[in-house]
């Protein structure tokens, strides 16, 4: 299920295999273009965001590769769980974004999706790409402050 942050936000789901495979270098928040099932699916949790990204096309973003799960209770009118579904953001902001993966190579995908004030939110990052040498030691160092902070519990 959900779980609630200290700011008000309900966090639905996290996509930490972006933190795994990319350099985040900027987060956006935008907002979600959904329909009701899609709504009450996110309210029991039933997203994958595991190779999701965003796309820039003709001056709109979408998010694209999102699975969300069709409702349980839905009836012929549930939605396709694998559809493209527009991110609501400012024309300047989508501006910005589609420079920055034309020009530098980057990449857009979404870390979170989360309730706050009732909206489905989702948190978009601009990454750069990691090579394996790069993972091999975020997982090092990762391990190094685990070891670090046992021995500083004994």
């Amino acid at each position: 299920m959900a779980t609630k942050t200290d700011s008000g936000e309900k966090l639905i789901a996290s996509n930490r295999k972006a933190f795994h495979d990319y350099f985040v270098l900027q987060k956006l928040e935008a907002g979600i273009a959904l329909t009701g099932t899609e709504v009450k699916s996110l309210r029991e949790a039933r997203v994958n965001l595991k190779d999701s990204y965003v796309d820039v096309d003709r001056g709109e973003a979408w998010l694209v590769g999102a699975h969300i799960s069709p409702y349980s209770h839905g009836n012929r009118e549930n939605h396709d769980p694998e559809r493209k579904r527009k991110l609501l953001l400012h024309k300047r902001e989508i501006d910005r974004l589609q420079g920055q993966i034309v020009e530098k190579g980057l990449t857009i995908v979404p870390l979170r999706l989360y309730f706050k004030g009732g909206r489905v939110k989702a948190e978009i990052a601009v990454v750069r790409g990691k090579k394996l040498f790069d993972k091999r030691e975020s997982e090092k160092r990762r391990e190094l402050d685990r070891e670090a902070e046992a021995a500083m519990k004994r």
